[in-house]
């Protein structure tokens, strides 16, 4: 099965290397692909929440593979195990989905047309996270979620 990342801006910083070294991790057990798109809805010197959020959605929505379930990422959501996680995912392989596609919004988060088109809508905390932090948060779970899959001996939890 496919598991897609569609995330909104470009890893950068501290964090890159540890966000490439779980996606490669994550690709043992995932048909791992990764998309950017760009942050932002131009130079107009003005932050408009709520524009921003229309430009980024109609970039992702541009992006989303056709024949794909859905995951967005939103504080607001429903929080899953890891275990949990991992089922999901078996579940949607075991049924022959053809890929399931995680996205992860900008600084201002997901528009209405993404978080209405989704499966699942997932919280990675309560908090807020910045964009690296919950991509890197994201692909660690995958790889998790495929050695839970494995019976392999990475994961500790319940």
């Amino acid at each position: 099965m496919k598991v897609n990342l569609l995330c909104v801006g470009h890893s950068r910083g501290v964090v890159g290397p540890a966000i490439a070294e779980y996606e490669e991790r994550a690709r043992r057990y995932w048909r791992l692909q990764v998309w950017e798109v760009e942050a932002g809805a131009g130079r107009s010197g003005k932050t408009d929440p709520e524009r921003v959020r229309k430009v980024e959605e109609e970039r992702l929505l541009a992006r989303l593979p056709e024949r794909s379930q859905i995951v967005a990422l939103s504080r607001e959501g429903e929080s899953l195990s890891s275990r949990d996680l991992a089922r999901f995912l078996e579940e949607r392989a075991l049924r022959s989905v053809e890929a399931v596609t995680f996205v992860i919004g900008g600084a201002f988060g997901l528009g209405r047309g993404i978080l209405e088109r989704s499966t699942l809508v997932l919280s990675l905390s309560a908090m807020t996270l910045p964009h690296d932090i919950a991509r890197l948060v994201l692909v660690e779970q995958l790889y998790r979620a495929g050695t839970i899959g494995r019976n392999e001996p990475y994961h500790k939890g319940p």
